[in-house]
């Protein structure tokens, strides 16, 4: 299970088979008077789009997507995330919706998957984008900022060390852990036994997410999360870490 570290901001959501470069990143704005807008487009190989529409916290922020050739894909960036997806289509769907949790640009990236991109497939697409619940924002509206103290010398909010094991005929093991925490949802990264990383996301008091291409499955015990990827893959996480308290 190596993963190639590119920076832990850039640890994400996008399935490790999701492209590692982008073009410029696509402004939405919505016709006056309305709530959303739909966007037919196309990526081809190795592109993929950015569209950043500009919300408000508490906004219902959702996400469609309807595919007219290939197999696109899309993930959700909340603002400040760097490329940590808060929703990954590739494992989640194509239908998403959430109530925003802090002002400034969200973004939706469309993507196609590794075999795809090799072979320069053609993705086409209509993307719906809808947000309610008030205007969308002004393109300088700020992020939120979570005020929790980071770890000294690292860019977590937490640091610990959790039971876990990574690869086929492993034992059990511990895997050094890291939180990033935002309002209402928090990134967890692992360095894990054999060398190789995880990223985790939670979010609204559970674990949704992962950057594995399969979905993750989990179960509680008390006050832990214990989440298994795969046929090996097992992590278990106490509420401390990605919420604290």
């Amino acid at each position: 299970m190596n993963r190639v570290r590119l920076a832990f901001a850039a640890a994400l959501m996008i399935p490790l088979s999701a492209p590692l470069w982008a073009q410029a990143v696509v402004p939405v704005r919505f016709p006056a008077g309305q709530t959303g807008t739909v966007v037919t487009d196309r990526i081809v190989g190795r592109q993929f789009k950015d569209y950043r529409v500009n919300l408000r916290a508490g906004q219902m922020l959702s996400v469609n997507m309807a595919t007219v050739r290939g197999a696109p894909y899309f993930n959700v960036i909340e603002p400040g995330a760097g490329d940590v997806a808060v929703f990954v289509g590739s494992t989640s769907g194509s239908n998403f919706e959430i109530r925003t949790r802090m002002s400034g640009g969200y973004t939706v990236r469309v993507y196609q998957m590794r075999a795809d991109e090799r072979r320069g497939a053609i993705a086409a697409y209509r993307l719906s984008i809808r947000a309610t619940g008030g205007a969308a924002a002004h393109p300088t509206a700020p992020a939120h900022h979570p005020a929790d103290a980071l770890v000294a010398g690292t860019p977590y909010h937490a640091t610990s060390i959790i039971r876990c094991r990574a690869s086929a005929g492993a034992a059990m093991g511990q895997c050094k852990a890291g939180v990033i925490r935002r309002p209402g949802s928090a990134t967890v990264h692992l360095d894990t036994p054999d060398g190789g990383e995880r990223t985790i996301n939670f979010r609204d008091g559970r674990a949704v997410s992962s950057d594995a291409s399969v979905a993750i499955r989990v179960t509680r015990q008390g006050d832990t999360s214990v989440i298994r990827i795969g046929q090996y893959e097992y992590y278990e996480i106490p509420d401390a870490l990605p919420f604290g308290g």
